[in-house]
């Protein structure tokens, strides 16, 4: 299967949207109930670091990252999202875009990807730990689903260039 990943565009939302409902209907992607609109979207995600698989121009999957917190010291936290299109999944479409996430994620100085998954999602569990990420614990009954409590497995990732210390990363400028 011939994927190409490219930088996610605003042209891209209708095909984003449906595969982000795709996940939201499996109830074990995100507590989210609702897609929301690309300006809510774009404002909640940050402007690099946000990829879209394709295969024959068609967009089979995407990726992106979000800010953990707008405080300074966190600047290089970010939260990982990966969603592919259910017709596609199994194809390694996720490895490319997490391949791509976290080489674009080190060049941007994020040091750390975190990962919040249901215990029930074992392949996006599989895919994340393939690439480096450890389990950190289990926030138990952290939110409400359907009336029902949810467990969600946390994940990170310190990047390798780390080393010891973080002195090789810039911290950001934080725009007010």
């Amino acid at each position: 299967m011939n994927i190409t990943i490219e930088n996610m565009i605003k042209d891209n939302w209708y095909d984003v949207a449906n595969i982000y409902k795709q996940g939201i209907l499996t109830k074990n992607a995100t507590f989210e109930k609702d897609c929301p609109d690309w300006n809510t979207w774009d404002k909640n995600h940050r402007l690099d670091c946000r990829f879209v698989a394709k295969q024959n121009e068609k967009i089979v999957g995407w990726a992106a990252l979000s800010n953990v917190s707008g405080r300074c010291v966190y600047a290089g936290v970010s939260e990982v999202s990966i969603y592919v299109d259910t017709n596609f999944q199994g194809h390694g479409i996720g490895q490319k875009l997490m391949e791509e996430l976290i080489n674009e994620s080190e060049k941007v100085n994020i040091w750390t990807l975190q990962a919040g998954i249901f215990p029930e999602n074992k392949s996006s569990i599989r895919l994340h730990e393939k690439n480096g990420f450890r389990v950190v614990g289990i926030r138990e009954k952290i939110g409400k689903m359907d009336n029902k409590w949810r467990d969600v497995v946390l994940l990170e990732r310190r990047s390798k260039k780390i080393g010891n210390d973080c002195d090789e990363f810039q911290m950001p400028v934080v725009k007010k």
